[in-house]
């Protein structure tokens, strides 16, 4: 019988440097349903636990096909330790599976560009190779370099004199990489433990640690809201292509759409007399025109206050809010009304004011001339640009490609 290896992945939901961390989305996924896709995807992984206080968080991770162990208060606050979390998520599966655990995987969702190659391998480590222990690690080649008067204040309550000084080098002496022993650092991705000794240990890292190495390249942590912004920068290059990467008509009910770089280039033309004008692609009405005649929602969200959005509207027969502060709760209210669950809402948007909206619905899409802080906060990006038949791009992919 097949081990039984375990992927718990702590996401509670008290995030302070990142308000909702765990639920935010990057490549249009929230980052705790990122976490559960790969470790589904592993080879050796048997089951995915999340462990969490907050129902957002719990259904999100249901929805990407995980169990959830609801955790306790005294284990949700900020002292509290990983390790404590996947004990007490480990007691909680094995009294539900009524099965023991065999290897138990910590697996950090702040991670966003873990694969499941990586997660694999360090189960791979432990359960085949027989290690006691395993983490992901990155070639690391960096001087690192320690403020000494804080270090030596934080040692003996005195002053110190105060300095700089080498951690991993000798600062009077500066060898070229290749001269250099390799230094490795830890990614805070994946762990691996071999359950009976982690809970012997009380600790993830003992025994033989085995160091399994991954691609430099997407070792990012998310801690405050710059890293978020860089994962979602990055999400386009380093995600790929992913099968179901696309809607269909059977995933949504309801497409909601921007106005200003999503239906147009972006660009105002203004006369003389301060009127302005804007170009618009015939190739999207006609998709908008097909979408509507399919018995989809329709709405188009615009934040300007402007008349021509309401004359685009009306001659496209679709519904508008224009001259919205906050959209995403103008979205939400409309969802209600227009009784549509927001995850099978597909919203189309091309800038940052587009974001909050992104975070609330369940298909965030970015057109291909979009801010790219908005491409990689979306699940799905069209090739054609704002204003150049992006709209009609989606509705070929929602209703065909003979569209």
């Amino acid at each position: 019988m097949p081990p039984t290896v375990v992927a718990v992945i702590p996401a509670r939901g008290g995030s302070k440097g990142v308000p909702a961390k765990n639920l935010a989305a990057v490549g249009g996924v929230p980052l705790v349903a990122r976490a559960v896709r790969e470790c589904r995807a592993a080879r050796l992984v048997t089951d995915v636990v999340v462990s969490t206080d907050d129902t957002g968080i719990a259904a999100a991770a249901r929805g990407a096909g995980a169990v959830v162990i609801r955790r306790p208060g005294d284990l949700a606050g900020d002292t509290a330790t990983s390790e404590a979390a996947v004990r007490h998520a480990m007691d909680a599966y094995e009294a539900q599976a009524g099965r023991p655990v065999d290897a138990v995987l910590l697996v950090q969702c702040t991670s966003p560009f873990l694969t499941s190659e990586d997660i694999d391998a360090v189960a791979a480590a432990v359960v085949e190779g027989g290690a006691d222990s395993a983490l992901t690690v990155a070639a690391f080649h960096g001087f690192v370099w320690r403020d000494a008067e804080a270090a030596e204040e934080a040692a003996s309550g005195e002053p110190a004199d105060g300095g700089g000084h080498g951690v991993n080098h000798d600062k009077s002496f500066r060898p070229r990489r290749q001269d250099r022993p390799q230094d490795l650092l830890e990614t805070g991705a994946a762990y691996a433990m071999d359950a009976a000794g982690f809970r012997a240990a009380g600790h993830r890292f003992f025994g033989r640690t085995e160091l399994v190495r991954t691609d430099p390249a997407r070792v990012l942590e998310i801690d405050d809201p710059h890293d978020l912004a860089r994962a979602r920068a990055l999400a386009p290059l380093l995600d790929g292509p992913r099968p179901g990467a696309l809607p269909t008509h059977e995933d949504i009910d309801a497409v909601v759409l921007d106005f200003d770089g999503t239906q147009t280039d972006d660009r105002v033309l203004v006369d003389a007399d301060g009127r302005e004008t804007v170009a618009v692609h015939r190739g999207d009405g006609l998709g908008i025109a097909a979408l509507r005649r399919s018995g989809l929602k329709l709405l188009i969200l615009s934040t300007e206050q402007n008349p021509v959005v309401a004359a685009r509207a009306r001659k496209l027969k679709v519904p508008v809010l224009h001259g919205i502060d906050r959209k995403d709760i103008a979205l939400k209210q409309w969802c209600e009304e227009a009784g549509v669950t927001p995850e099978r809402v597909l919203y189309v948007g091309n800038d940052v004011n587009d974001l909050p909206c992104f975070d609330l619905v369940g298909w965030p899409v970015a057109v291909a001339s979009a801010h790219d802080v908005v491409r990689g906060a979306a699940r799905a990006v069209t090739a054609t640009p704002g204003g150049s038949g992006a709209v009609r791009e989606i509705a070929g992919w929602l209703l065909g490609p003979s569209l």
